[in-house]
């Protein structure tokens, strides 16, 4: 029962990259389903898998065939196919997670360990996202259910029982701090706050929050920006009609799921010239992004995105530092027991596969075997045959004699891939 990760993040690559390799949630419904659905051999890449993406990062999980060959490779050939790269440009950032690294991985992301804010409050939310519509979609499994299970529930610990969780830590959030920093205090400013999703939304509070003088809410629904609006006594701005108030802010700030910039150079360009050139601070959280670059070469504009909050997010882990351990803790908790039950989920699958193989090897044949597996020890080759007569004398019993014995077996059992190898069994899932 193998299980991987595949991804990039912001530690492993620029915000440039990662727009290109981001998945909307269509995509990431039909990459899942494409990875599970059965091919010209009759066989599925992988039996369960779901894809995470976030503004800072894009991983596929994954649970492959057991009788699949190579599937680190065809999963990198795919992940840069089916966003239109070469897999040579995601070489250097790509990272694979196999097994318990896998688990821990997803269980820190959950936690808010591996984002780039420490402890920010939007992952748990994402994480649950992804899980629901893949486990919708039908490609999630009992090994997926579970660890997703695991992740939100070690996610909800870290929040409720640690100081990573205190106080708002959020991408939106570092967006405020940084135009506090540009400016100082906001109440004189006016913000255009472009996106009506989560994170619009914890703009718009976190703003009103800071007794900003005005707030300007615009987004491609009419009814979601009334309704944003409406709730923080802000005005809602028609979409059509967002080439008319550039004269107005101060500060915009831009959320929005798109594959394409909406705010172009040419556009704003113009608009500049309409608000006599008086300084714009554009903060772009979108990913991919929702600005063109070039933006940021015009005079009097000044272009943020999501790397540019590097020095927001350096405070943020200082002050958070000390409530690592106690998280890091309660992550290897969860993380113990998934494996406990993956391992009792494995034992399950190798007895039945016992019981019914109809013959099994005798004391010939597993001298046989052994000695053709020249990486172990004369002690580890003793140990493992032990193993594998209690494990052919227990699938001699009634299941519930079988579960009583197997929690002191299982402690025992290390390499299962070896006993299943001793006993002569092809590798099977729960």
């Amino acid at each position: 029962m193998r299980i991987l990760v595949m991804g990039i993040n912001h530690r492993t690559a620029p915000v440039e990259l990662r727009e290109r390799v981001a998945f909307d949630p269509e995509q990431a419904r039909r990459a899942a389903a494409e990875l599970t659905r059965p091919t010209h051999q009759d066989r599925p890449l992988l039996r369960e898998a779901a894809v995470l993406s976030t503004c800072n990062r894009s991983e596929l999980y994954a649970v492959p065939d057991p009788d699949a060959t190579e599937t680190v490779p065809a999963l990198r050939d795919y992940f840069a196919a089916f966003h239109g790269l070469s897999p040579v440009a995601l070489a250097s950032s790509l990272y694979v997670h196999e097994d318990a690294d896998a688990v821990r991985h997803l269980f820190r992301v959950a936690a808010g360990l591996d984002s780039m804010l420490l402890g920010e409050a939007e992952i748990l939310g994402q994480v649950r996202t992804a899980y629901q519509r893949a486990f919708a979609n039908g490609t999630t499994g009992p090994v997926l259910n579970r660890m997703f299970q695991g992740a939100l529930e070690a996610g909800r610990r870290v929040r409720s029982q640690t100081g990573l969780g205190a106080g708002p830590m959020s991408v939106a959030f570092a967006a405020v701090k940084l135009a506090e920093q540009i400016f100082g205090r906001l109440r004189e400013c006016t913000a255009l706050i472009v996106g009506a999703g989560t994170v619009g939304e914890q703009l718009v509070e976190h703003l009103r929050n800071r007794k900003i003088r005005n707030l300007l809410v615009a987004n491609r629904s009419w009814e979601r920006a009334c309704a944003l609006a409406a709730r923080f006594h802000g005005e809602a701005v028609r979409w059509d009609e967002l080439s008319q108030i550039w004269s107005r802010p101060d500060i915009v700030v831009t959320s929005l799921a798109v594959r394409e910039p909406w705010l172009t150079r040419a556009e704003l360009e113009t608009a500049m010239a309409a608000r006599g050139n008086r300084p714009l601070f554009v903060i772009d959280l979108g990913v991919p992004r929702n600005v063109e670059a070039e933006v940021g070469t015009l005079y009097n504009v000044y272009l943020y995105n999501l790397d540019s909050l590097a020095e927001i997010v350096k405070q943020n882990r200082r002050a958070r530092q000390q409530e690592i351990p106690r998280a890091e803790q309660i992550v290897e908790e969860h993380v113990a027991r998934f494996e406990a039950w993956r391992a009792a989920a494995e034992m399950v699958e190798l007895l039945r596969s016992l019981r019914h193989q109809g013959t099994a090897p005798d004391a010939a044949a597993l001298d046989q075997r052994l000695e053709r597996m020249h990486d172990l020890s004369p002690q580890e080759r003793r140990d493992l045959r032990g193993i594998a007569e209690e494990l052919l004398a227990l699938a001699r019993l009634e299941p519930e004699a079988q579960l009583r014995h197997m929690p002191a077996l299982r402690e025992r059992v290390r390499r299962m891939d070896r006993v299943r190898d001793l006993l002569g069994i092809t590798k099977g899932t729960v």
